[in-house]
């Protein structure tokens, strides 16, 4: 086995493993941070050995038991975890096992109950990206608009949190779901996102192990609050989404926009899954929630055989409705693109220019005020816009475009 190879084969195994090695030491220790450096001790000793010496048989039992012998040296040089010391040497198929709760998926199961409700929304998000989406915090930091630093101090507070407050991390039971299931899909909701468009220049421009998981588990959670509209909405919004992932980035490795894809290879199963979300929702005449507003939003967008064929009205409409519950400025942002095509770059492009305080720092932001800049015939304002949107953007395809963009202007 090559080098190359052996380092697959880790980076497949951390995927697969790396909520059930996690999970597995927090129940045994009740220690997130033991739980957590445990698990990544394991895997580094995995980068530096295999390569050299070949995966074991079973990797996934190898770095259970090594991050479990990490965690008990680091309690023992500690020395003040004698009680859960002694529960760790004791054999664990001599315990009755730990009831399961109402989620059978050991993933989706740490997940809900990293989302506890006594921590901040956008705290309990992070945390969880961290400990069980196994995003890091750069790539967490670019989700939420924040600097590094300061995202790193904020999942830091949150481990804080935890041990002051002494808050529970138990199995959530049935009632605890719909309490936490927000938090839940925020989180399966971003990791989607870092695999539809990753934030990393070290990373496939596309990560469909990403998107593929955080469809699994809120399928899963769709078949735990079947009346949820905001779990359907988002399975919509994720399958639509993932309908078009093959047609996202050409041959030479290049970001292709919605309105340039062939759109006959989109996967017409999960298009048709996701409008059939779509219209049952729609059938229940309930007030919909941000998620549900997305997937209709990209139901209109998969509707039409061709980009002349979109319904810019609707988009606008479902934007206007979406602004009244997030007013957030990257749904206005997103908003103006469809303005754009509804009433000129003119009309957008003015709306844009109102957010620059708020989204200097966000490489869309500089992207799409270069795009409507360059339609308005501004193209010197419109070739610094795209630099700054280069300089910024971190997933190679995105880049290779705006360069190629930016260089067409001259």
């Amino acid at each position: 086995m090559s080098e190359a190879e052996v380092r697959d084969a880790i980076t497949r195994v951390h995927q697969e493993e790396w909520a059930r090695v996690i999970a597995g030491l927090t129940r045994r220790f009740g220690d997130l941070d033991i739980a957590e450096e445990a698990a990544a001790e394991a895997f580094a000793i995995a980068v530096e050995r295999w390569p050299a010496e070949g995966a074991p048989p079973n990797p996934g039992a190898w770095l259970t038991t090594t991050a479990n012998r990490k965690a008990i040296d680091r309690i023992r040089r500690e020395n003040k975890r004698d009680d859960k010391y002694k529960e760790a040497q004791m054999l664990s198929g001599d315990d009755p096992p730990e009831p399961l709760g109402a989620i059978d998926d050991e993933r989706l199961r740490l997940i809900f109950t990293c989302c506890h409700p006594a921590l901040a929304m956008e705290t309990r998000t992070a945390l969880t990206l961290r400990m069980v989406g196994g995003l890091t915090v750069p790539e967490i930091a670019r989700a939420f608009l924040v600097q590094e630093s300061a995202m790193g101090q904020r999942i830091t507070r949150a481990k804080a949190k935890i041990k002051a407050a002494r808050i529970p991390y138990r199995v959530p039971s049935a009632e605890d779901l719909p309490g936490r299931v927000s938090g839940v899909l925020a989180v399966l909701f971003l990791v989607f996102n870092e695999g539809y468009l990753a934030t990393g220049p070290d990373t496939d421009p596309v990560r469909h192990d990403l998107t593929a998981e955080a469809i699994r588990l809120t399928r899963l959670i769709r078949a735990l609050l079947p009346e949820d509209g905001e779990v359907a909405g988002l399975l919509a919004l994720m399958l639509l989404t993932e309908a078009r992932r093959t047609a996202r980035v050409s041959a030479t490795g290049e970001l292709v926009t919605l309105g340039d894809q062939d759109r006959g290879s989109w996967d017409s199963v999960l298009i048709a899954e996701g409008h059939q979300l779509v219209r049952e929702r729609l059938a229940t005449g309930v007030a919909p929630g941000r998620y549900q507003i997305l997937a209709a939003i990209n139901a209109v967008h998969t509707s039409a055989r061709d980009v002349r064929d979109t319904d810019w009205s609707q988009v606008v409409a479902l934007y206007d409705q979406l602004v009244r519950l997030d007013s957030s400025a990257i749904v206005v942002l997103n908003r103006a693109i469809a303005v754009a095509e509804l009433d000129g770059p003119e009309v957008a492009l003015a709306a844009v220019d109102r957010l620059e305080e708020k989204l200097a720092g966000y490489h869309a932001y500089h992207a799409t005020r270069a795009d409507l800049l360059r339609r308005v015939g501004r193209s010197q304002e419109s070739r610094a816009a795209y630099g700054e949107a280069i300089e910024l953007a971190g997933n190679t395809a995105e880049t290779a475009f705006l360069i190629r963009r930016r260089d067409q202007l001259g």
